[in-house]
C-alpha cells in the first residue's frame, strides 16, 4: 500500500475502461472542442466494443499486432482499447515516419494489421502503403498476400472513406454483429494483465529502432500513479495536444485519465490557438506538453485573449524543462500544480515525477521529482554498478513493475538494457539529493533530443552514408535555443565527389522523418581523432556550437 491504495492492481486495460461505466457513465470521456464532438464513457465504451467485435469477426487473433499510423484522430484511442479487450497488441507508428521507416517497422515487427489515415504534411500515407504493398490494389480484402511483408493480413483506413484493398472504420463497426456477446465475453476473459498490449518503436540507448513490449500491468499501473500525482478525479478535463503514438500521449495522457475517470480533451495535432481554444471551451483543468509547446503558447500574440482560469495542473516533459518556462507556466497559465515527469519508453515510461502538492517551488521547477510508487530508482556508477551516494552523479536506473517485457525479437539488446539484477539502465546521468529528488544532468548515450523527438546519430549516419559520393558522416546534436538540440552532419566526401547541402537535403526528403533531416551540414576533410583513432564526437559538438552559434 502507498498513499492509502494498493501500489499495483492486476487489471487489464479493458477492465479499467469498464470501471468507468460503473462510476461515471454519463460523464464525457472524449472531447474534441474544435469539431464540437464528445462521447460519454458509455458511448465510448460501446464504440470500443463494436470495434473489438469487428476485429474478432475478421479473424484477428490473441497476440496479433495492429499498427496505427495516424495523428490524434477520434478512433485512435478507440482502437487502443479495442485491441486491448481482445488480447491483441497495438503497435504505434510515429506520424513523422516515411517509407523507409515504415518498411523497417512492418518487417521487424511481423505486423499482421495496419491502420492509417490519409497522411500529414507532405506525406501521403495511402500512396506510401500502395507503393510498399502493391498487392493491396489486387488482392480481395482479407486475402492479402504480400511478398515483402508475409505476415501482413489486413489494412484498414481509420475513417469512413473507402480505399481499394482496405477496410473502412464504418465497415469494421458494422460487422461487429457477427460476434455474439458470449463469444466476446469469453475472449475478454482470456486476456491477462501480463500480456503485451502495446509496442512502441524507440531508438532506446543504442542502434536502430526497437519494439518495446509493454504489458497491461506496465502501463495500467504507471498511468494510475501519473494521474494520482496530479490529483486527477472524474471532474478533471485534460487537454492532450501531444501525439498519441508517444508514451507521453497514450500512457501519461490516456492511461492517467482512464484510471481516474478524467475527460480526455484531444487536439489532433499541435497548434497553439487550437490548444488555447480547447482549454477555454472545455474548461480544462490540466494540459500536457513538451517545453517548446508551452513556450509557443505563451509567446503567441493571442495568448492574452484566452481564459486559463480553469487550469490547475498538467505535465511538462519530453525534454529538459527550462526552469524559467516552469515558473512562467505557473504564473501565466494558472498551473500552480503543474508536474514534471522523467522516464523512458522501456520503463512504461515514467520513473520519477513531482506531485501536484509539491511544497517546494524550487524543487518543483528544477528537479524531475521522486521515484514513482512501486519501483526502485537509483543512481548507479556506470563503471562499477555500485549505488552512488546522494549528490554523486551516475546513471539513472530503475527496477519494478514498470520494466518492459523486452525488445521484440532482440534478446541481446534487451540484455544490454536490463541487467542480470533486473535494473533497467536509462543511459541518462543524474543525481539524487538527500530528500529523494532526482535531477538529470546529461546522457551517457549520444542520443539527440529535438523538442521531445529522439534521434539516434548512428541511424542517421548509416542513412546518409548511402548518398553517392559520401565517404564518411558523423552526426551530433547542435545546441538549439528553441528545440534543445538540432541534428548536425559533418560529411567527408570521396575524392573528386561534389555534393552541396541541398543535395543532401533532397536525398533525405520523403525517405526519413522530417525532424531527423540534418538542420546543419558541414563538409570537412577530416575528423578530430584520439591517439587510438577514435572519433572525438565531443570535439565535433564543440565545433558545431562555433559554426552555428545562433541555432
Amino acid at each position: 500500500m502507498y498513499d492509502g491504495v494498493p501500489v499495483t492492481r492486476p487489471w487489464t486495460l479493458g477492465r479499467l475502461l469498464d470501471n468507468n461505466l460503473e462510476r461515471c457513465p454519463d460523464n464525457p470521456a472524449v472531447m474534441y472542442p474544435d469539431r464540437q464532438m464528445s462521447w460519454t464513457w458509455r458511448e465510448f465504451t460501446e464504440r470500443v466494443d463494436r470495434m473489438a467485435k469487428g476485429l474478432m469477426a475478421l479473424g484477428v487473433k490473441h497476440g496479433e499486432k495492429l499498427a496505427v499510423w495516424a495523428t490524434n484522430v477520434p478512433d485512435w484511442v478507440t482502437l487502443m482499447f479495442a485491441t486491448a479487450k481482445i488480447g491483441a497488441i497495438l503497435l504505434t507508428i510515429n506520424t513523422n515516419y516515411r517509407s523507409s521507416e515504415l518498411d523497417y517497422v512492418l518487417k521487424q515487427s511481423d505486423c499482421e494489421n495496419l491502420f492509417l489515415i490519409n497522411g500529414v504534411r507532405d506525406a501521403d500515407y495511402v500512396q506510401i502503403v500502395y507503393e510498399l504493398v502493391p498487392e493491396l490494389r489486387e488482392c480481395p480484402r482479407g486475402e492479402l498476400k504480400s511478398k515483402k511483408y508475409p505476415f501482413l493480413k489486413r489494412v484498414f483506413f481509420l475513417g469512413p472513406e473507402k480505399h481499394r484493398g482496405m477496410y473502412s472504420i464504418n465497415e469494421l463497426q458494422s460487422i461487429s454483429v457477427m460476434v455474439s456477446d458470449e463469444e466476446y465475453a469469453k475472449r475478454k476473459s482470456e486476456v491477462s494483465c501480463h500480456d503485451v498490449v502495446n509496442m512502441q518503436y524507440t531508438t532506446g540507448t543504442t542502434g536502430f529502432p526497437k519494439g518495446v513490449q509493454l504489458t497491461h500491468f506496465n502501463i495500467g499501473n504507471n498511468g494510475f500513479w501519473i494521474g494520482r500525482n496530479q490529483n486527477f478525479s472524474t471532474v478533471d478535463r485534460v487537454c492532450l495536444p501531444i501525439p498519441l503514438f508517444h508514451c507521453f500521449g497514450c500512457v501519461l495522457g490516456v492511461m492517467a485519465c482512464v484510471n481516474h475517470g478524467a475527460t480526455m480533451v484531444f487536439v489532433e495535432k499541435f497548434d497553439p490557438v487550437t490548444v488555447m481554444m480547447s482549454i477555454e471551451t472545455a474548461k480544462c483543468t490540466a494540459v500536457y506538453g513538451v517545453p517548446t509547446m508551452f513556450i509557443a503558447i505563451m509567446e503567441h500574440p493571442l495568448f492574452n485573449k484566452f481564459d486559463f482560469s480553469s487550469l490547475r495542473t498538467g505535465i511538462m516533459a519530453g525534454s529538459p524543462c527550462p526552469i524559467k518556462s516552469m515558473h512562467e507556466v505557473v504564473d501565466k497559465m494558472n498551473m500552480r500544480e503543474v508536474t514534471i515527469c522523467y522516464g523512458l519508453t522501456e520503463a512504461s515510461p515514467v520513473t520519477t515525477q513531482t506531485r501536484y502538492d509539491e511544497p517546494d517551488l524550487v524543487r518543483k521547477c528544477s528537479t524531475v521529482g521522486k521515484a514513482m510508487p512501486g519501483m526502485e530508482v537509483v543512481v548507479m556508477d556506470p563503471d562499477t554498478g555500485e549505488i552512488c551516494p546522494n549528490g554523486t552523479p551516475g546513471e539513472i536506473c530503475s527496477r519494478g513493475y514498470n520494466s518492459m517485457k523486452g525488445y521484440y525479437k532482440m534478446p541481446e539488446e534487451t540484455a544490454r538494457v536490463i541487467d542480470s539484477r533486473g535494473w533497467l539502465h536509462s543511459g541518462d546521468i543524474g543525481v539524487k539529493d538527500d530528500a529523494g529528488y532526482f535531477s538529470i544532468t546529461g546522457r551517457l548515450k549520444d542520443m539527440i533530443i529535438r523538442g521531445g523527438e529522439n534521434i539516434y546519430p548512428k541511424e542517421l549516419e548509416d542513412f546518409l552514408s548511402n548518398i553517392e559520393g559520401v565517404s564518411d558522416v558523423q552526426v551530433v546534436g547542435v545546441p538549439s535555443k528553441k528545440y534543445g538540440e538540432q541534428p548536425g552532419a559533418f560529411i567527408i566526401l570521396k575524392k573528386d565527389a561534389q555534393l552541396t547541402e541541398q543535395d543532401v537535403l533532397d536525398y533525405c526528403r520523403g525517405k526519413i522523418a522530417w525532424y531527423k533531416i540534418p538542420k546543419y551540414i558541414a563538409f570537412v576533410k577530416e575528423y578530430p581523432l584520439t591517439a587510438s583513432g577514435k572519433i572525438m564526437k565531443y570535439k565535433l559538438r564543440e565545433e558545431s556550437a562555433k559554426l552555428w552559434p545562433d541555432a
